[in-house]
C-alpha cells in the first residue's frame, strides 16, 4: 500500500491546497481530521496513474484534489489494489473510494454510492491484432486477462458463462492485480486481449503500445465514488453537493472534456441530479 506526496514518487501524501471558506461543512466524519482519504488504484490511465516523475495523475484525482478543497478537506491517496478498497471502508482505512467502481445495484446494498461519469468497455490486443478479436466471440478458447474483483471481471465471466451455454469453448480468463499486470501479460504474449475501460484502452491505442479489438462494449455503466454504508451518511451526501456544484458552475464539465469522459446526464438512470444511492437489506 502507498501513499503519494505531489512531486515524489510513492512516499507521503499527495497533498492540495485547501481551501478554506466560511462555508465549508464542519465537522465531517473522516477518518483523520482535515484531512479526505481516499483509495485509488493508481493503474488506469488516463484515469488514474503515476507520471515519469512520480506525480499522481488523471481523472480520479483531479476530481478528488477539487472534491477535498471544496470540503476545506486535505487530499490524501491510499495507492492499493481494488479488491481491498471495499472492505477497507467498513476497517477505517480510508473516507472515500476513487478508483472509478463501477455503480451495480448490489453494491449499494453495502456502501453508499454516488455516480458521477459514465462508461464502456473494450477489448485491447496486440499491435495489429494479429488474433482477429472484434467482439467476445473471438475470445472463446482464448487467455484473456482483466483486473481481479472489479466489474469487468465478473462481466467477463458471465459472458463467458453465456457463450460456453451456447456451445462454445470457454475462454481462459486471467485475473490480475492491476490492470498495469494484465497490459503487461499482454505485452508479453501471454493473453490474446485486456478486457477494461474503453478510456484505458484509447489510452494505449494513441501511444502505439497496442490496439483495440472491440469498443463500446457495455455502454452506459457509471463509475461512482464509495463510502461507508453504517457511517458514510454525511460525508457521501457532502460529496454529492460538491459534485452538484461542480456541474452548476462549469468545474465538471471543463474536467469532464479534458479527458473526454462522458458526463452522468447520459446514464440511463440519471435522475437529474447527482445523488446518493444506498439500498440495505
Amino acid at each position: 500500500m502507498n501513499r503519494f506526496t505531489s512531486g515524489l514518487a510513492i512516499a507521503g501524501m499527495l497533498t492540495a491546497s485547501a481551501a478554506f471558506a466560511a462555508d465549508c461543512p464542519e465537522n465531517l466524519p473522516t477518518i483523520e481530521p482535515g484531512k479526505l482519504t481516499m483509495s485509488i488504484n493508481a493503474t488506469i490511465p488516463p484515469r488514474q496513474y503515476i507520471d515519469d516523475q512520480g506525480n499522481l495523475q488523471g481523472l480520479h484525482p483531479d476530481l478528488g484534489n477539487e472534491i477535498a478543497k471544496r470540503l476545506c478537506l486535505e487530499p490524501a491517496y491510499m495507492n492499493v489494489e481494488f479488491a481491498v478498497q471495499i472492505p477497507g471502508l467498513a476497517t477505517k482505512r480510508w473516507d472515500m473510494v476513487n478508483t472509478g467502481m463501477y455503480y451495480k445495484p448490489e453494491r449499494a446494498q453495502i456502501m453508499r454510492m454516488v455516480p458521477y461519469v459514465v462508461n464502456a468497455l473494450a477489448l485491447v490486443v496486440e499491435k495489429g491484432n494479429p488474433a482477429g478479436v472484434t467482439g467476445y466471440e473471438s475470445l472463446a478458447g482464448e487467455p484473456v486477462a482483466t483486473e481481479i474483483a472489479g466489474f469487468a471481471d465478473n462481466l467477463i465471466r458471465t459472458i463467458n458463462d453465456e457463450q460456453v451455454a451456447q456451445g462454445m469453448e470457454t475462454m481462459d480468463i486471467k485475473a490480475f492485480n492491476t490492470f498495469a499486470e494484465a497490459f503487461a501479460a499482454l505485452g508479453a504474449g501471454q493473453v490474446k486481449a485486456v478486457f477494461g475501460p474503453d478510456a484505458v484502452a484509447a489510452y494505449y491505442a494513441e501511444r502505439g503500445s497496442f490496439d483495440v479489438g472491440a469498443s463500446g462494449l457495455n455502454p452506459g455503466l457509471p463509475s461512482s465514488f464509495g463510502f461507508d454504508g453504517k457511517t458514510g451518511q454525511r460525508l457521501a451526501h457532502a460529496v454529492s453537493n460538491v459534485l452538484r456544484d461542480m456541474v452548476d458552475d462549469g468545474t465538471y464539465n471543463k474536467l469532464m472534456s479534458s479527458y473526454g469522459a462522458t458526463q452522468i446526464q447520459f446514464w440511463d438512470d440519471y435522475t437529474g441530479d447527482i445523488a446518493v444511492y444506498y439500498n440495505p437489506e
